[in-house]
């Protein structure tokens, strides 16, 4: 309620203080005591001057677990106030995705049972990256295999950290176009179906919520910038 009343004396009140609004924007004032709007600009991790204070320095660690694909260390770091701390991280060899469309303005989907999940999802074609793999060739792998479309044209997009809390992983996402079928492939162990999908539909889906999956809801806004701006 106090809240609320401040909000609510600010907006009748010009001269009530203004709350600080962070990187959005903060007056600061000139030589000239007039006050100016700031305008950030986006500075990248790592590249900003404050950044060096904010680094955690390694002491030791330990192998936790070695599975088939990812393994799991048992690190302690130092973190800037001084003390040590534990971090679990997991290492992956890192994955393709690829947004897969046809002629027609549709997107290929696969639906496919997660067990981490217990259910099935509605993801973009993708998959792991073989040791030492040029992840171009894995995207073309990955889209054959799982959705038996071969790309006239394909195009990096973007990467996407999924949980750089606790994963090391990377998703290189693609563009693939002028689809060709040739049949598709799945690993033996690998049970799917594939969707062709309006590329509209989707991104309502995206934003209404009811798409999970990191890559697929990158991929599909990812479209929906482009058709913007071209």
């Amino acid at each position: 309620m106090a809240e609320q009343e401040h909000v609510d004396r600010q907006a009748h009140d010009p001269e009530a203080e203004a709350p600080d609004e962070g990187f959005v924007g903060t007056a600061v004032e000139n030589d000239d005591a007039e006050a100016e709007e700031y305008v950030p600009t986006l500075v990248l991790g790592d590249e900003d001057e404050r950044d060096p204070m904010l680094h955690e320095c390694y002491v030791d660690g330990e192998t936790a677990w070695q599975g088939r694909v990812i393994r799991v260390e048992d690190l302690r770091v130092e973190v800037p106030s001084g003390h040590i701390k534990h971090r679990d991280i997991v290492r992956h060899p890192g994955g393709v995705g690829i947004v897969a469309l046809t002629d027609s303005g549709k997107i290929a989907l696969v639906r496919q049972y997660r067990t981490s999940l217990d259910r099935v999802t509605v993801e973009i074609p993708a998959g792991k990256l073989e040791p030492g793999e040029d992840p171009l060739e894995a995207a073309k792998r990955e889209l054959r295999e799982e959705t038996g479309f071969e790309a006239g044209k394909i195009a990096f997009l973007t990467n996407i950290a999924p949980s750089p809390g606790y994963t090391d992983e990377i998703i290189r996402v693609f563009l693939a176009t002028h689809l060709t079928f040739v049949g598709a492939d799945p690993d033996d162990d690998e049970f799917l179906n594939v969707d062709l999908v309006d590329v509209n539909e989707l991104i309502d889906a995206v934003l209404d919520g009811k798409i999970e999956d990191a890559k697929t809801v990158v991929g599909a806004l990812l479209c929906d910038a482009m058709a913007h701006r071209l």
